[in-house]
């Protein structure tokens, strides 16, 4: 059994009905994100978990001004947002309308009540936008990344500089956020490339492409360049199955498991999954041979 040696894990969280009832289909994506926070926490105490998205599960009846789902928000220890202010349906460079913006800060405000850090990824083209960007999340009191669609650059600007270590989500002032290793042409470019910068938090993909981060990987990350220690998150979706994942199975293309719905037409490879699947439970944080949770 291969080890995923991440500390962390932020959750991409697409929901969707498929064959789910609609009175249910929110509850049951609460309850896989709470199963994946007690499975890691009982592995580490100190493992950090954040959500990506779905903002309207936040509260029971997915309202903003709706109850809050507690067990569900105790589960998190932050959520992260696209497109806040920049990147509206997936144009990078564009604002987002007020009213989209407005919507989302009217979730994002109770994870910030119940002290839960969020973190802002906006997709822009030019250094402008991204100093707009930042100024805005931090007039909200977000934390936020300015980067490309594509999620795969290490941006030439970077805002609020800490030299300080961070070991917990809170203590955060910004973060990276690179989850597609299109630019680096070895693993070894990659994690030399990530351990030169000062971001207190870096969400990567456990792998680069089919190869998994190391131990010995993992723990150059941990290190910003004067020795201080950060975060190091691994990326996941658990709304979607992606066709170039570890777990992918060859058969998968000509005959697909029970869990498995159609492919996402925005996103080729990826294929929108019936989350409360047991089998699809398993894949994500079941004894199998690569496990996010140590």
């Amino acid at each position: 059994m291969r080890k995923i040696m991440m500390f962390g894990i932020a959750m991409c969280l697409i929901i969707t009905h498929c064959h789910a009832s609609k009175q249910d289909y929110r509850q049951l994506m609460r309850q896989l994100v709470i199963s994946i926070s007690k499975e890691a926490k009982k592995h580490n105490p100190e493992f950090i978990v954040i959500g990506q998205n779905a903002l309207e599960l936040v509260t029971v009846n997915g309202k903003p001004n709706g109850k809050v789902a507690k067990d569900y928000i105790n589960a998190l220890d932050g959520t992260g947002i696209e497109e806040l202010f920049y990147g509206y349906e997936n144009h990078d460079g564009i604002k987002t309308p007020k009213e989209v913006t407005q919507y989302f800060l009217s979730y994002l405000k109770i994870f910030s009540q119940h002290k839960k850090p969020v973190l802002v990824i906006d997709y822009v083209k030019t250094k402008n936008q991204a100093q707009d960007s930042y100024k805005r999340s931090s007039q909200k009191g977000l934390i936020s990344f300015q980067t490309n669609r594509a999620c795969s650059i290490i941006p030439q600007w970077m805002f609020n500089k800490n030299e300080d270590p961070v070991t917990t989500l809170k203590q955060a002032k910004n973060f990276l956020y690179i989850i597609n290793p299109e630019k680096f042409q070895s693993k070894d470019e990659f994690v030399q490339a990530l351990s030169h910068t000062w971001y207190d938090v870096l969400i990567v993909d456990a792998f680069f492409w089919d190869e998994l981060l190391t131990k010995l990987d993992v723990e150059r990350l941990q290190h910003k360049p004067n020795g201080a220690r950060r975060l190091v998150i691994a990326y996941m979706s658990v709304g979607e199955a992606e066709d170039y994942r570890y777990y992918w199975k060859r058969e998968w293309n000509k005959t697909k498991p029970a869990f498995l719905e159609k492919e996402n037409p925005d996103w080729k490879g990826n294929f929108k999954v019936r989350y409360w699947d047991k089998e699809w439970h398993t894949i994500l944080y079941g004894a199998g041979e690569d496990e996010y949770f140590d």
